[in-house]
């Protein structure tokens, strides 16, 4: 039966829907009305043609988004309101109980999403990225690849999500402290076995060959007093043809990782401030934060769904009669993105602060012009569009716009590396500078 959580719930999926679609129509609007004319500011360095595919390639995404939007929406409800999650429940517990009904409920869920999210992905993958470009995936290669990351859900998700539903079910009224300690836990592990045990599985990792290179980012890397378990080439290409370069492990195996599609376009000095970059998040320990602050989210997250577990309201106001653990671990995580969707401005806004810092410490230990001759090769393979609109940006993005970004940099340009153990004179001056408007 309908109560005051239906309509709540209704409501903040009216807004979420009417914000998101009217952002994407912002979007489309902006950046099809400057498609004819780059930036003064890029003119000379972006092409109009290399500017106009950016345009349509961002106005492609937007109204791929809004697609994806509608079919969310609509399987979002067909679950809750249309009767859905109860009729698996109904099936399910005609057949099973206990543990092994909720492990079956959970799956059969992440099933149904994954299969109405397949033709999505296809058509992403082998029509909008072919379309510019970027595909370089074949069908062959993205089955194989789907077969890996289903199988690798199975023998990684199956006994975690048994330990979860133990814990809720065992561990009385604050089951939900000792599934978040558990959560962190097994975050920390796969933030440690990733690099060697799980990335291989889909790409090749080779030790980086250019001794130049090489030697110009161990020289950056002992500047900096940083340590890592090695340097790698990973074969990007066979997928996209998008370049990136990442940080990834923890403790002992962390190490560093190149696109080689990055390394084929960058010259040896900007592919050392793009490092120095990266280096920025670990010297302000933004890798640090991000977790801390995405453990104390789950904390949060965790302690309202142990009020909610036990409401009636909670289930009947989705449209369910029945009630138990599992269904409340599945409602919530079918709801609770519609509600934290709120939140994506100031998550926007937190990252792109991280942004700005990590880029002011790659001036000052590398070169914010090559830095900069990066960046807009970068925004110009990538496709990445120079003029998004501005509210889209804000509640989006968590890169700064390209010209705000570039104009930042411009304005710390320093022509000597600073030894990296003046890290507080640095960011100290970072933070004075004058902000640039976009």
């Amino acid at each position: 039966m309908p109560n005051t959580f239906s309509l709540l719930f209704l409501v903040a999926l009216l807004l979420m829907s009417v914000l998101r679609l009217w952002l994407a129509q912002r979007q489309i609007s902006h950046v099809r009305a400057h498609r004819e004319a780059v930036p003064e500011s890029f003119s000379g360095h972006i092409a109009l043609g290399a500017h106009q595919k950016a345009a349509d390639y961002a106005v492609a995404r937007a109204r791929f988004g809004r697609v994806g939007l509608a079919i969310d929406v609509a399987v979002l409800l067909g679950l809750t309101f249309g009767g859905g999650l109860q009729a698996l429940h109904d099936f399910w517990s005609h057949r099973l109980d206990g543990l092994p009904y909720g492990v079956a409920l959970v799956f059969s869920v992440i099933a149904l999403s994954a299969v109405v999210d397949l033709p999505l992905t296809l058509y992403h993958q082998f029509v909008i990225e072919e379309k510019f470009g970027f595909n370089r995936m074949r069908l062959t290669l993205f089955l194989v690849d789907l077969v890996k990351h289903a199988t690798l859900g199975i023998v990684i998700g199956t006994p975690v999500l048994l330990a979860v539903l133990w814990l809720m079910e065992s561990m009385g009224e604050l089951w939900w402290l000792y599934v978040w300690l558990f959560w962190c836990g097994f975050n920390l592990l796969l933030l440690f076995i990733y690099p060697t045990w799980i990335a291989p599985l889909f790409n090749k990792f080779a030790p980086l060959e250019d001794d130049a290179l090489r030697t110009r980012v161990e020289a950056l890397l002992a500047r900096c007093g940083f340590t890592t378990s090695g340097l790698f080439v990973m074969d990007g290409s066979k997928r996209s043809g998008h370049g990136n370069a990442y940080f990834t492990g923890f403790g002992k195996t962390k190490r560093i990782v190149f696109f080689d599609t990055l390394l084929g376009r960058l010259q040896a000095v900007e592919v050392e401030a793009v490092l120095a970059h990266e280096l920025g998040h670990f010297r302000h320990r933004h890798i640090v934060k991000r977790i801390g602050m995405l453990f104390a989210m789950s904390l949060l997250f965790l302690a309202i769904l142990g009020q909610l577990i036990s409401a009636n309201w909670f289930f009947n106001g989705l449209g369910l009669d029945a009630r138990n653990t599992a269904l409340g671990l599945v409602l919530f995580f079918l709801t609770g993105p519609v509600f934290a969707f709120f939140l994506t401005p100031l998550m926007s806004l937190l990252s792109r602060r991280d942004e700005f810092e990590a880029d002011s410490y790659a001036a000052g230990h590398a070169s914010a012009g090559n830095l900069v001759s990066a960046l807009v090769k970068l925004y110009e393979d990538n496709a990445a569009t120079l003029t998004p609109d501005p509210l889209h940006s804000l509640f989006y993005d968590s890169h700064p716009p390209a010209a705000l970004r570039i104009a930042r940099l411009q304005d710390a340009q320093a022509p000597n590396r600073r030894n990296c153990r003046h890290d507080h004179a640095a960011t100290t001056r970072a933070r004075a500078l004058p902000p640039v408007a976009g």
